[in-house]
């Protein structure tokens, strides 16, 4: 349970790789799984199965592409990255993917509660928000911020998010 709820983890400092005590990566996959929502459009055969599919894919192709960059923008000149170093990365960014799960469990189970894909949309994408909003304000707590710092960065988030809901409202996705 630890590794699926990003803020429960215990910050580990020192060395490339560490994870960061800001959550970034949680923050950050929300907000991609937001975008993502927000983007897509339920004109497939299997719509839902294609969003959920869509969420988890693009969360893994970005997860990855950020433990390459973090791995080639900490190593040092003429020295090779080792395994360990590679785990390690990929523990501390695996928040990217995970941001994605909860959206996609909504997108899921939306059938069993009956809602049609305009519903499942929005609240999809509203749980992406709610969780960035989250994630910045428990992440800025547990990186002994003050609840004033956590409030700011938990209302610039959600600001973020509302740009990419008036963007979905103002397509007509």
């Amino acid at each position: 349970m630890r590794y699926l709820v990003p803020w429960l983890r215990k910050p580990r400092h020192g060395g490339p790789g560490s994870p960061r005590t800001d959550y970034a990566g949680a923050v950050y996959g929300s907000l991609l799984a937001a975008s993502v929502i927000a983007a897509s459009s339920a004109g497939g055969k299997f719509p839902r199965f294609e969003t959920v599919v869509l969420l988890l894919v693009t969360g893994l192709v970005f997860w990855v592409a950020h433990v390459y960059a973090r791995l080639a923008g900490e190593r040092s000149v003429g020295r090779l990255v080792q395994w360990s170093e590679v785990r390690l990365v990929g523990r501390s960014e695996w928040s990217i993917v995970e941001a994605a799960v909860l959206p996609a469990a909504v997108v899921a189970l939306s059938p069993l509660v009956r809602l049609s894909l305009t519903a499942t949309g929005w609240l999809a994408l509203m749980v992406a928000v709610a969780q960035q909003v989250s994630w910045a304000y428990l992440g800025a707590l547990h990186a002994s911020g003050s609840r004033r710092e956590a409030v700011i960065e938990a209302a610039v988030n959600l600001v973020l998010g509302l740009v990419i809901v008036a963007a979905k409202a103002a397509l007509g996705h």
